[in-house]
Protein backbone atom coordinates (compact mmCIF):
# COMPACT_ATOMS: atom_id res chain seq x y z
CA UNK A 1 0.00 0.00 0.00
CA UNK A 2 3.04 2.36 0.54
CA UNK A 3 3.63 2.55 -3.32
CA UNK A 4 -0.01 3.78 -4.33
CA UNK A 5 -0.81 6.98 -3.76
CA UNK A 6 -3.91 7.23 -1.95
CA UNK A 7 -6.37 10.15 -3.25
CA UNK A 8 -7.79 12.07 -0.76
CA UNK A 9 -11.80 11.68 0.07
CA UNK A 10 -13.81 14.54 0.12
CA UNK A 11 -17.82 14.91 0.42
CA UNK A 12 -19.53 16.08 -2.65
CA UNK A 13 -20.56 19.16 -1.63
CA UNK A 14 -17.09 20.44 -0.09
CA UNK A 15 -15.13 22.38 -3.21
CA UNK A 16 -11.34 22.43 -3.52
CA UNK A 17 -10.42 26.16 -4.79
CA UNK A 18 -6.33 27.31 -6.05
CA UNK A 19 -6.31 30.26 -4.52
CA UNK A 20 -4.06 32.93 -6.20
CA UNK A 21 -0.84 34.52 -5.29
CA UNK A 22 -0.61 38.39 -5.80
CA UNK A 23 2.67 40.44 -5.14
CA UNK A 24 2.29 43.00 -1.92
CA UNK A 25 4.65 45.20 -3.37
CA UNK A 26 3.16 48.75 -4.16
CA UNK A 27 2.24 49.82 -7.57
CA UNK A 28 3.10 46.28 -8.55
CA UNK A 29 -0.64 44.14 -9.88
CA UNK A 30 1.27 40.97 -10.94
CA UNK A 31 -1.07 37.94 -10.27
CA UNK A 32 -0.39 34.10 -10.37
CA UNK A 33 -3.55 34.11 -12.39
CA UNK A 34 -2.84 35.84 -15.10
CA UNK A 35 1.11 35.26 -15.08
CA UNK A 36 2.55 31.68 -15.46
CA UNK A 37 6.08 32.96 -16.12
CA UNK A 38 6.42 35.15 -12.50
CA UNK A 39 7.56 33.58 -9.67
CA UNK A 40 6.07 34.32 -6.29
CA UNK A 41 8.49 33.87 -2.90
CA UNK A 42 7.33 34.61 0.55
CA UNK A 43 9.48 36.59 2.93
CA UNK A 44 12.55 34.76 4.34
CA UNK A 45 12.61 33.82 7.94
CA UNK A 46 16.10 35.35 8.63
CA UNK A 47 15.16 38.67 10.68
CA UNK A 48 17.83 40.82 9.12
CA UNK A 49 16.83 39.77 5.74
CA UNK A 50 13.38 40.02 6.36
CA UNK A 51 13.77 43.49 7.74
CA UNK A 52 15.44 44.67 5.27
CA UNK A 53 12.87 43.31 2.53
CA UNK A 54 10.69 45.04 4.77
CA UNK A 55 12.65 48.56 3.92
CA UNK A 56 12.61 47.70 0.33
CA UNK A 57 8.92 47.29 -0.23
CA UNK A 58 8.16 50.35 1.11
CA UNK A 59 4.85 50.38 2.50
CA UNK A 60 3.84 51.68 5.76
CA UNK A 61 3.01 49.84 9.03
CA UNK A 62 3.20 46.38 7.13
CA UNK A 63 4.06 43.33 8.44
CA UNK A 64 3.88 40.32 6.09
CA UNK A 65 2.13 37.41 6.80
CA UNK A 66 2.06 33.78 5.90
CA UNK A 67 0.56 34.76 2.67
CA UNK A 68 2.96 37.53 1.47
CA UNK A 69 4.26 37.76 -1.69
CA UNK A 70 6.80 39.30 -3.49
CA UNK A 71 7.03 38.44 -7.32
CA UNK A 72 9.86 37.70 -8.91
CA UNK A 73 9.89 40.98 -11.38
CA UNK A 74 11.88 42.54 -8.38
CA UNK A 75 14.99 40.23 -8.39
CA UNK A 76 17.88 40.76 -9.85
CA UNK A 77 18.59 37.62 -12.34
CA UNK A 78 21.49 36.51 -10.34
CA UNK A 79 19.41 36.41 -6.86
CA UNK A 80 17.95 33.00 -8.23
CA UNK A 81 19.22 29.34 -8.21
CA UNK A 82 19.85 27.92 -11.60
CA UNK A 83 17.73 24.26 -11.21
CA UNK A 84 16.49 24.02 -14.99
CA UNK A 85 13.37 22.06 -15.13
CA UNK A 86 12.19 22.79 -11.25
CA UNK A 87 10.67 25.43 -9.15
CA UNK A 88 12.55 28.42 -9.21
CA UNK A 89 13.68 29.47 -5.77
CA UNK A 90 16.40 32.62 -4.52
CA UNK A 91 19.49 32.64 -3.01
CA UNK A 92 20.27 32.54 0.87
CA UNK A 93 20.45 36.63 1.39
CA UNK A 94 19.26 37.91 -1.70
CA UNK A 95 16.99 41.18 -1.65
CA UNK A 96 14.29 43.22 -4.10
CA UNK A 97 16.10 45.94 -5.73
CA UNK A 98 13.83 46.71 -8.49
CA UNK A 99 10.83 48.49 -8.20
CA UNK A 100 8.97 51.53 -10.01
CA UNK A 101 10.64 53.88 -7.61
CA UNK A 102 14.32 53.63 -8.99
CA UNK A 103 13.17 53.92 -12.58
CA UNK A 104 12.42 49.77 -13.06
CA UNK A 105 10.82 49.00 -16.38
CA UNK A 106 8.81 46.09 -16.76
CA UNK A 107 9.92 44.42 -20.25
CA UNK A 108 7.38 44.53 -22.43
CA UNK A 109 5.53 41.04 -23.40
CA UNK A 110 6.55 38.79 -25.84
CA UNK A 111 5.36 39.29 -29.06
CA UNK A 112 2.08 36.99 -30.40
CA UNK A 113 2.59 34.56 -33.02
CA UNK A 114 0.76 36.26 -35.42
CA UNK A 115 3.31 39.48 -35.17
CA UNK A 116 6.30 36.84 -35.35
CA UNK A 117 5.52 35.21 -38.31
CA UNK A 118 7.05 36.90 -41.90
CA UNK A 119 4.46 37.74 -44.86
CA UNK A 120 4.90 39.54 -48.10
CA UNK A 121 4.60 42.57 -48.89
CA UNK A 122 1.11 43.29 -50.18
CA UNK A 123 1.00 44.36 -54.17
CA UNK A 124 0.18 48.18 -54.51
CA UNK A 125 -3.39 49.24 -55.10
CA UNK A 126 -3.72 49.39 -59.40
CA UNK A 127 -4.26 52.71 -61.25
CA UNK A 128 -6.62 53.68 -63.19
CA UNK A 129 -8.32 56.30 -65.35
CA UNK A 130 -10.90 58.37 -63.57
CA UNK A 131 -12.95 57.76 -67.28
CA UNK A 132 -12.06 54.12 -67.32
CA UNK A 133 -13.31 53.92 -63.28
CA UNK A 134 -16.99 55.07 -64.17
CA UNK A 135 -17.27 52.60 -67.51
CA UNK A 136 -15.94 49.79 -65.10
CA UNK A 137 -18.37 50.70 -62.05
CA UNK A 138 -21.24 50.74 -64.31
CA UNK A 139 -20.04 47.38 -66.06
CA UNK A 140 -19.33 45.69 -62.45
CA UNK A 141 -22.26 47.12 -60.50
CA UNK A 142 -25.10 46.40 -62.84
CA UNK A 143 -25.09 42.42 -62.14
CA UNK A 144 -24.76 42.78 -58.65
CA UNK A 145 -27.23 45.32 -57.57
CA UNK A 146 -29.59 45.30 -60.20
CA UNK A 147 -32.27 46.38 -58.06
CA UNK A 148 -31.13 49.63 -57.86
CA UNK A 149 -30.78 50.18 -61.46
CA UNK A 150 -33.30 48.58 -63.51
CA UNK A 151 -37.08 49.69 -63.46
CA UNK A 152 -38.47 46.91 -61.33
CA UNK A 153 -37.56 49.46 -58.31
CA UNK A 154 -41.26 50.98 -58.56
CA UNK A 155 -42.50 48.10 -58.86
CA UNK A 156 -40.96 46.19 -55.70
CA UNK A 157 -41.83 49.55 -53.62
CA UNK A 158 -45.26 49.54 -54.89
CA UNK A 159 -45.66 45.55 -53.38
CA UNK A 160 -44.04 46.50 -50.25
CA UNK A 161 -46.27 49.52 -49.95
CA UNK A 162 -49.43 47.55 -50.01
CA UNK A 163 -48.40 44.55 -48.00
CA UNK A 164 -47.64 47.12 -45.51
CA UNK A 165 -50.93 48.56 -45.86
CA UNK A 166 -52.56 45.72 -46.10
CA UNK A 167 -50.56 44.62 -42.93
CA UNK A 168 -51.80 47.81 -41.25
CA UNK A 169 -55.12 47.18 -41.50
CA UNK A 170 -55.13 43.52 -40.09
CA UNK A 171 -53.17 44.82 -37.10
CA UNK A 172 -56.45 47.77 -36.81
CA UNK A 173 -59.15 44.86 -37.23
CA UNK A 174 -56.88 41.97 -34.53
CA UNK A 175 -56.85 44.95 -32.26
CA UNK A 176 -60.78 45.73 -32.62
CA UNK A 177 -61.01 42.17 -32.29
CA UNK A 178 -59.10 42.05 -28.90
CA UNK A 179 -60.80 44.87 -27.71
CA UNK A 180 -64.66 43.08 -28.55
CA UNK A 181 -63.50 40.38 -26.96
CA UNK A 182 -61.99 42.08 -23.48
CA UNK A 183 -65.91 43.57 -23.27
CA UNK A 184 -67.33 40.28 -23.54
CA UNK A 185 -65.26 39.08 -20.88
CA UNK A 186 -66.14 42.28 -18.79
CA UNK A 187 -69.44 41.51 -17.85
CA UNK A 188 -70.42 45.58 -16.97
CA UNK A 189 -72.75 47.95 -18.65
CA UNK A 190 -70.48 49.30 -21.26
CA UNK A 191 -71.06 45.52 -22.85
CA UNK A 192 -74.44 45.66 -23.04
CA UNK A 193 -74.95 49.80 -24.14
CA UNK A 194 -75.18 49.44 -27.59
CA UNK A 195 -78.84 47.08 -26.95
CA UNK A 196 -81.86 48.84 -25.40
CA UNK A 197 -83.30 44.52 -25.21
CA UNK A 198 -80.52 43.88 -23.03
CA UNK A 199 -80.84 46.82 -20.63
CA UNK A 200 -84.31 46.32 -20.20
CA UNK A 201 -83.79 42.53 -19.70
CA UNK A 202 -81.10 43.10 -17.09
CA UNK A 203 -81.67 46.65 -15.47
CA UNK A 204 -85.66 47.09 -16.28
CA UNK A 205 -85.28 50.37 -17.48
CA UNK A 206 -86.34 51.29 -21.28
CA UNK A 207 -83.28 52.44 -22.95
CA UNK A 208 -79.66 53.10 -22.38
CA UNK A 209 -80.36 56.52 -22.54
CA UNK A 210 -83.07 56.48 -20.04
CA UNK A 211 -80.51 54.44 -17.38
CA UNK A 212 -77.85 57.22 -18.14
CA UNK A 213 -80.22 60.04 -17.50
CA UNK A 214 -81.20 58.10 -14.11
CA UNK A 215 -77.71 57.68 -13.31
CA UNK A 216 -76.64 61.64 -14.08
CA UNK A 217 -79.67 61.89 -11.06
CA UNK A 218 -78.05 60.23 -8.22
CA UNK A 219 -74.34 60.48 -9.20
CA UNK A 220 -73.22 63.38 -7.33
CA UNK A 221 -74.67 61.86 -3.99
CA UNK A 222 -72.60 58.78 -4.72
CA UNK A 223 -69.64 60.71 -3.49
CA UNK A 224 -71.13 60.82 0.33
CA UNK A 225 -72.05 57.06 0.06
CA UNK A 226 -71.54 54.82 3.49
CA UNK A 227 -70.66 51.46 2.28
CA UNK A 228 -71.61 48.52 4.80
CA UNK A 229 -67.93 47.83 5.32
CA UNK A 230 -67.43 51.12 6.75
CA UNK A 231 -70.19 51.39 9.08
CA UNK A 232 -68.42 49.48 12.20
CA UNK A 233 -65.29 52.26 11.77
CA UNK A 234 -67.56 55.17 10.81
CA UNK A 235 -67.58 57.16 14.57
CA UNK A 236 -63.61 56.65 14.36
CA UNK A 237 -62.72 57.23 11.16
CA UNK A 238 -61.92 60.55 9.82
CA UNK A 239 -63.57 62.30 6.80
CA UNK A 240 -60.21 61.48 4.49
CA UNK A 241 -60.28 58.07 5.48
CA UNK A 242 -63.93 57.41 4.77
CA UNK A 243 -63.37 59.06 1.41
CA UNK A 244 -60.53 56.63 1.02
CA UNK A 245 -62.33 53.80 1.73
CA UNK A 246 -65.41 55.14 -0.64
CA UNK A 247 -62.95 55.09 -3.72
CA UNK A 248 -60.79 51.70 -3.16
CA UNK A 249 -63.95 49.65 -4.34
CA UNK A 250 -63.52 46.98 -7.11
CA UNK A 251 -66.25 47.86 -9.80
CA UNK A 252 -66.82 51.68 -10.82
CA UNK A 253 -69.91 53.32 -9.10
CA UNK A 254 -72.11 52.94 -12.32
CA UNK A 255 -71.34 49.10 -12.54
CA UNK A 256 -71.94 48.42 -9.04
CA UNK A 257 -75.73 49.88 -9.70
CA UNK A 258 -76.06 48.06 -12.74
CA UNK A 259 -74.92 44.59 -10.76
CA UNK A 260 -77.70 45.97 -7.90
CA UNK A 261 -80.11 46.61 -11.10
CA UNK A 262 -79.42 42.88 -12.60
CA UNK A 263 -79.72 41.81 -8.67
CA UNK A 264 -83.57 43.06 -8.70
CA UNK A 265 -84.59 42.46 -12.41
CA UNK A 266 -83.01 38.83 -12.86
CA UNK A 267 -83.12 37.17 -9.22
CA UNK A 268 -79.86 35.48 -9.84
CA UNK A 269 -78.04 34.59 -6.68
CA UNK A 270 -75.35 36.10 -5.50
CA UNK A 271 -72.82 33.15 -6.14
CA UNK A 272 -74.02 34.43 -9.97
CA UNK A 273 -73.30 37.76 -9.44
CA UNK A 274 -70.09 37.03 -8.32
CA UNK A 275 -69.13 34.89 -11.15
CA UNK A 276 -70.42 37.49 -13.70
CA UNK A 277 -68.83 40.60 -12.16
CA UNK A 278 -65.55 38.53 -11.69
CA UNK A 279 -65.69 39.54 -7.43
CA UNK A 280 -66.01 37.15 -4.41
CA UNK A 281 -69.77 36.39 -3.50
CA UNK A 282 -69.50 38.51 0.11
CA UNK A 283 -68.29 41.56 -2.62
CA UNK A 284 -71.70 40.78 -4.42
CA UNK A 285 -73.41 40.73 -1.08
CA UNK A 286 -72.22 44.12 0.20
CA UNK A 287 -72.67 45.67 -2.78
CA UNK A 288 -75.83 45.23 -3.10
CA UNK A 289 -76.87 46.11 0.47
CA UNK A 290 -74.49 49.45 -0.02
CA UNK A 291 -77.01 50.16 -2.73
CA UNK A 292 -80.04 49.01 -1.33
CA UNK A 293 -79.79 51.53 1.56
CA UNK A 294 -78.08 54.11 -0.83
CA UNK A 295 -80.97 54.28 -2.92
CA UNK A 296 -83.54 54.04 -0.34
CA UNK A 297 -82.07 56.99 1.20
CA UNK A 298 -81.77 58.96 -1.69
CA UNK A 299 -85.65 57.77 -3.24
CA UNK A 300 -87.08 58.41 -0.50
CA UNK A 301 -85.91 61.53 -0.16
CA UNK A 302 -88.23 62.74 -2.70
CA UNK A 303 -91.55 63.00 -2.15
CA UNK A 304 -93.76 60.87 -4.65
CA UNK A 305 -97.02 62.24 -2.77
CA UNK A 306 -99.19 64.16 -5.51
CA UNK A 307 -101.21 67.59 -4.27
CA UNK A 308 -104.90 66.95 -5.60
CA UNK A 309 -103.99 69.95 -7.91
CA UNK A 310 -101.22 68.18 -9.84
CA UNK A 311 -103.75 64.83 -9.68
CA UNK A 312 -106.67 67.02 -11.64
CA UNK A 313 -104.46 68.88 -13.98
CA UNK A 314 -103.18 64.82 -15.27
CA UNK A 315 -106.84 63.45 -15.26
CA UNK A 316 -107.55 61.20 -17.79
CA UNK A 317 -110.75 61.42 -19.16
CA UNK A 318 -112.30 57.80 -18.01
CA UNK A 319 -111.67 59.18 -14.24
CA UNK A 320 -114.45 62.15 -14.77
CA UNK A 321 -116.77 60.43 -12.84
CA UNK A 322 -114.76 59.79 -9.32
CA UNK A 323 -112.44 62.97 -10.25
CA UNK A 324 -111.81 63.28 -6.58
CA UNK A 325 -110.04 60.02 -6.60
CA UNK A 326 -106.45 60.49 -5.00
CA UNK A 327 -105.33 57.52 -4.89
CA UNK A 328 -105.86 53.75 -6.05
CA UNK A 329 -104.68 51.30 -3.31
CA UNK A 330 -104.05 47.78 -3.27
CA UNK A 331 -102.19 45.01 -1.28
CA UNK A 332 -99.75 42.71 -2.69
CA UNK A 333 -97.90 39.15 -1.06
CA UNK A 334 -94.08 38.15 -1.68
CA UNK A 335 -93.80 34.79 -0.71
CA UNK A 336 -90.94 34.15 1.62
CA UNK A 337 -88.96 31.15 3.07
CA UNK A 338 -90.88 29.29 5.81
CA UNK A 339 -88.92 30.53 9.08
CA UNK A 340 -88.12 27.67 11.44
CA UNK A 341 -89.49 29.26 14.51
CA UNK A 342 -93.41 29.02 14.78
CA UNK A 343 -94.19 32.16 16.27
CA UNK A 344 -92.69 33.78 13.39
CA UNK A 345 -94.62 31.36 10.93
CA UNK A 346 -97.89 32.15 12.18
CA UNK A 347 -96.80 35.67 11.53
CA UNK A 348 -96.16 35.42 8.32
CA UNK A 349 -98.78 33.04 7.49
CA UNK A 350 -100.90 33.96 4.45
CA UNK A 351 -104.03 32.14 4.57
CA UNK A 352 -105.17 34.02 1.49
CA UNK A 353 -101.50 32.26 -0.47
CA UNK A 354 -101.55 29.38 1.82
CA UNK A 355 -97.84 30.29 2.16
CA UNK A 356 -96.07 32.69 4.23
CA UNK A 357 -95.13 35.65 2.75
CA UNK A 358 -93.98 39.66 3.42
CA UNK A 359 -97.48 41.74 2.79
CA UNK A 360 -97.15 45.51 1.77
CA UNK A 361 -99.79 48.04 0.34
CA UNK A 362 -99.04 50.41 -2.86
CA UNK A 363 -101.09 53.60 -3.67
CA UNK A 364 -101.28 55.09 -7.57
CA UNK A 365 -102.18 58.09 -8.88
CA UNK A 366 -105.45 57.96 -11.51
CA UNK A 367 -102.67 59.24 -14.27
CA UNK A 368 -100.76 56.05 -13.50
CA UNK A 369 -97.56 56.85 -11.50
CA UNK A 370 -96.99 55.62 -8.12
CA UNK A 371 -97.77 57.86 -4.87
CA UNK A 372 -97.24 55.86 -1.98
CA UNK A 373 -95.79 52.37 -1.04
CA UNK A 374 -95.75 51.02 2.87
CA UNK A 375 -93.58 48.83 4.80
CA UNK A 376 -93.38 45.28 4.34
CA UNK A 377 -95.18 43.15 7.50
CA UNK A 378 -96.11 39.87 8.16
CA UNK A 379 -98.25 37.58 5.88
CA UNK A 380 -100.94 37.31 8.58
CA UNK A 381 -101.83 41.17 8.72
CA UNK A 382 -105.19 42.29 7.23
CA UNK A 383 -106.03 44.71 4.48
CA UNK A 384 -108.01 47.00 7.39
CA UNK A 385 -104.93 46.49 9.57
CA UNK A 386 -102.20 47.04 6.95
CA UNK A 387 -104.10 50.60 5.44
CA UNK A 388 -104.53 51.63 9.18
CA UNK A 389 -100.15 51.07 10.24
CA UNK A 390 -99.22 51.91 6.09
CA UNK A 391 -99.25 55.71 7.44
CA UNK A 392 -101.36 56.75 4.27
CA UNK A 393 -103.71 58.05 6.58
CA UNK A 394 -102.51 61.14 7.70
CA UNK A 395 -101.70 62.37 4.06
CA UNK A 396 -105.73 62.32 3.23
CA UNK A 397 -107.96 65.26 3.54
CA UNK A 398 -111.56 65.55 3.57
CA UNK A 399 -112.32 66.17 -0.14
CA UNK A 400 -109.46 63.47 -1.43
CA UNK A 401 -111.16 60.37 -1.93
CA UNK A 402 -109.66 56.79 -2.46
CA UNK A 403 -110.03 53.84 -4.51
CA UNK A 404 -109.92 50.50 -2.77
CA UNK A 405 -111.09 46.60 -3.56
CA UNK A 406 -113.93 45.04 -1.89
CA UNK A 407 -111.28 43.83 1.25
CA UNK A 408 -110.76 46.98 2.44
CA UNK A 409 -113.20 48.21 5.15
CA UNK A 410 -111.82 51.08 5.84
CA UNK A 411 -114.77 53.41 5.87
CA UNK A 412 -114.40 54.56 9.15
CA UNK A 413 -110.32 55.29 8.93
CA UNK A 414 -110.83 57.95 5.87
CA UNK A 415 -111.52 61.17 6.33
CA UNK A 416 -113.07 61.33 2.36
CA UNK A 417 -114.81 59.31 0.20
CA UNK A 418 -114.49 55.83 -0.45
CA UNK A 419 -114.80 54.42 -3.79
CA UNK A 420 -115.12 51.00 -3.05
CA UNK A 421 -117.22 47.97 -4.96
CA UNK A 422 -120.62 47.24 -3.58
CA UNK A 423 -121.43 43.95 -2.04
CA UNK A 424 -124.38 41.84 -1.27
CA UNK A 425 -126.68 41.86 1.19
CA UNK A 426 -128.73 38.78 2.84
CA UNK A 427 -127.57 36.96 -0.57
CA UNK A 428 -130.55 39.41 -2.22
CA UNK A 429 -129.65 40.06 -5.46
CA UNK A 430 -127.00 43.23 -6.57
CA UNK A 431 -129.22 46.16 -7.82
CA UNK A 432 -128.30 47.49 -11.23
CA UNK A 433 -126.88 50.54 -10.04
CA UNK A 434 -124.54 48.83 -7.93
CA UNK A 435 -123.52 46.54 -10.42
CA UNK A 436 -122.66 49.58 -13.23
CA UNK A 437 -120.66 51.14 -10.34
CA UNK A 438 -118.57 47.94 -9.52
CA UNK A 439 -117.89 47.34 -13.13
CA UNK A 440 -116.73 50.87 -13.46
CA UNK A 441 -114.82 50.62 -10.68
CA UNK A 442 -112.83 47.66 -11.19
CA UNK A 443 -112.27 48.80 -14.75
CA UNK A 444 -110.51 52.05 -13.11
CA UNK A 445 -108.61 49.85 -10.42
CA UNK A 446 -107.22 47.06 -12.62
CA UNK A 447 -104.92 49.62 -13.52
CA UNK A 448 -102.97 49.45 -9.68
CA UNK A 449 -103.00 45.82 -10.59
CA UNK A 450 -100.96 46.61 -13.48
CA UNK A 451 -98.34 48.91 -11.69
CA UNK A 452 -97.91 46.06 -9.16
CA UNK A 453 -97.10 43.54 -12.12
CA UNK A 454 -94.71 45.79 -13.24
CA UNK A 455 -92.72 45.86 -10.08
CA UNK A 456 -92.85 42.13 -9.75
CA UNK A 457 -91.33 41.83 -13.54
CA UNK A 458 -88.20 42.04 -10.96
CA UNK A 459 -87.78 38.20 -11.02
CA UNK A 460 -86.51 38.78 -7.45
CA UNK A 461 -90.02 39.10 -6.21
CA UNK A 462 -91.44 36.48 -8.05
CA UNK A 463 -89.63 33.88 -6.63
CA UNK A 464 -89.57 33.08 -2.79
CA UNK A 465 -87.41 35.36 -1.26
CA UNK A 466 -84.49 34.13 1.18
CA UNK A 467 -84.56 34.82 4.93
CA UNK A 468 -80.91 35.51 4.31
CA UNK A 469 -82.22 38.57 3.03
CA UNK A 470 -85.02 39.55 5.13
CA UNK A 471 -82.76 42.50 6.96
CA UNK A 472 -82.84 44.08 3.44
CA UNK A 473 -85.84 42.89 1.89
CA UNK A 474 -88.05 46.19 2.84
CA UNK A 475 -85.15 48.46 1.46
CA UNK A 476 -85.24 46.59 -1.95
CA UNK A 477 -88.97 46.29 -2.42
CA UNK A 478 -89.12 49.84 -1.49
CA UNK A 479 -86.46 50.92 -4.01
CA UNK A 480 -87.85 48.33 -6.35
CA UNK A 481 -91.90 49.81 -6.33
CA UNK A 482 -89.62 54.02 -6.76
CA UNK A 483 -87.94 53.09 -9.60
CA UNK A 484 -90.93 52.01 -11.76
CA UNK A 485 -91.26 55.57 -11.98
CA UNK A 486 -88.18 56.37 -13.64
CA UNK A 487 -88.17 52.73 -15.52
CA UNK A 488 -91.37 52.93 -17.55
CA UNK A 489 -93.87 54.89 -19.66
CA UNK A 490 -97.17 55.30 -19.19
CA UNK A 491 -99.30 52.43 -17.93
CA UNK A 492 -101.57 53.27 -21.10
CA UNK A 493 -100.51 54.68 -23.98
CA UNK A 494 -103.43 57.37 -24.35
CA UNK A 495 -102.20 58.73 -21.24
CA UNK A 496 -98.72 59.87 -22.57
CA UNK A 497 -99.93 63.17 -23.01
CA UNK A 498 -101.57 63.74 -19.38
Amino acid sequence: MSGFRVKERRLVFQRVTKTSQHCCVPLCANSSKYNSSISFHSFPKDMSVRAEWIVRVRREDFTPSKTSRVCSRHFQKGDFVNNPGKLRKLKKGAIPTLFSWNDFQIPAPRASVWERRPRPDSPPPPVHDINSEEEMELDTLAPDHDYCITPTTAMVADQLAEENDTLRQKVKELELHIEALQLRSCFGLKRFAGSDEDIRFYTRFHSYDHLMAFWRLIEPATSRMIRVTSVAREASASVAEKTTANRSTKLLPIDELFLFLNYLSTGCTQRELGHRFNIHRTTASRIITTWANFLYCVLGAICIWMTPEAITANLPPEFNDYADTQVIVDCTELRCQTPPSLVLQSEVYSHYKSHCTFKAMIGMAPHGPLTFVSALYGGSISDRELFRLSGIIPLLCPDMAVMVDKGFRVENLVPGKLHRPAFRSNNNQMAAQDVLETQSIARLRVHVERLIRRVKENKLFDTVIPLSISGSINQLFTVACILSNYQNGPLVKDWREH
